[in-house]
């Protein structure tokens, strides 16, 4: 089987495992490319990215530049002689020059199954939408967004439990084993490129803090969605007095019930939180994982025995502690 020279770009965990599943396999990586070192942590320490980390244990040549668009930057990359480029998370754009440089061009690891969710987050935001399924397609690279042919694609379900930090860990390993398969297909010429259909094209925008704030006007079935989409980052929250109550997992409690003003906390269990939402309060949402501000991510059983927690019956989450109802201890 075919050898190639591959250079590998990419920045974070979920390409880092595209990277080490690469390096166990009979292809050769040459060099990598990555983002230019952050500040992380309380100190705004410059850290190397994930991808970084993993290519100096490995001793491999590792090229960050600000950008792909100068020519010393491209001549770089061609004197590497690649006969691929694997780009999974980089974060840089790829001109056209840089495209045509390897002799198999640019492959793509994308995290959804195109042409549904192009865009920067689309393992959140399939979540968020209420979606049954994702996967991830291999592409071969053009110059538009996440546009190019399908070379291959794997599929995994999701669940009313499944969180954004779930389907990034799964898709991680399928997308690494399948650019591995690609890989050798594309080697021995057997990898066959498909057009993306037109239809079905959605944009998966990039995340934001500001968007983690819930509406409790909004339906259940919607809240529970972004919760779970929401965790680990930016992980959704409302108001609990003055401060803010980051909500893990959710669920949705079937049938009608009677008026509540949205965001109401309603009688509950020992494991759960009801909040009544919707646009008339008669959809209930149930939290069953949480976070107090200052304190780790635990069960609502014992969120409850927190001392601290003061989630009494008949409060308004979401609201100010100057319009928030306060009512009588559970």
């Amino acid at each position: 089987m075919s050898r190639l020279r591959v250079v590998f770009a990419g920045t974070p965990e979920f390409a880092a495992s595209s990277l080490a599943t690469l390096l166990e396999s009979q292809h050769e990586v040459v060099a990598v490319y990555t983002q230019p070192d952050r500040p992380a942590g309380r100190g705004r320490k410059l850290t190397p990215s994930p991808v970084k980390q993993l290519a100096l244990e490995h001793r491999l040549p590792v090229y960050q530049p600000q950008t792909l668009k100068e020519p010393t930057a491209q001549a770089e990359l061609a004197a590497l002689n690649a006969d691929i480029m694997v780009v999974v998370a980089y974060g840089l754009l790829l001109p056209q020059a840089v495209l045509d440089t390897p002799r198999l061009g640019c492959v793509n690891v994308h995290a959804s199954l195109l042409p549904r969710w192009r865009g920067a987050a689309p393992i959140q935001r399939a979540i968020e939408a209420g979606d049954s399924v994702s996967g991830v397609t291999i592409m071969q690279m053009d110059a538009g967004l996440d546009t190019g042919a399908m070379l291959s694609e794997v599929r995994t379900p999701i669940t009313d439990r499944t969180t954004g930090g779930d389907l990034h860990d799964c898709l991680a390993i399928q997308g690494a084993d399948a650019l591995v398969t690609t890989l050798d297909a594309l080697a021995t010429g057997a990898a066959h490129a498909t057009p993306q259909p037109d239809e079905g094209v959605t944009y998966a925008a990039k995340l934001s803090k500001a968007e983690a704030e819930l509406d409790f006007g909004q339906p259940a079935h919607q809240l529970a969605s972004k919760i779970r989409a929401f965790n680990p980052w930016p992980v959704a929250w409302c108001a609990l007095g003055d401060d803010r109550l980051r909500l893990l997992m959710a669920s949705v409690e079937e049938g009608e019930h009677p008026p509540s003003a949205p965001g109401t906390l309603l009688e509950h269990g020992e494991d759960h939180l009801r909040i009544a939402c919707g646009t008339d309060g008669r959809e209930v949402l149930c939290i069953t994982s949480a976070q107090l501000p200052g304190g780790k991510a635990m069960a609502v059983r014992d969120l409850l025995n927190a001392r601290h927690a003061r989630l009494t019956t008949g409060i308004r989450l979401g609201q100010p502690a100057a319009q928030a109802n306060q009512g009588d201890t559970p």
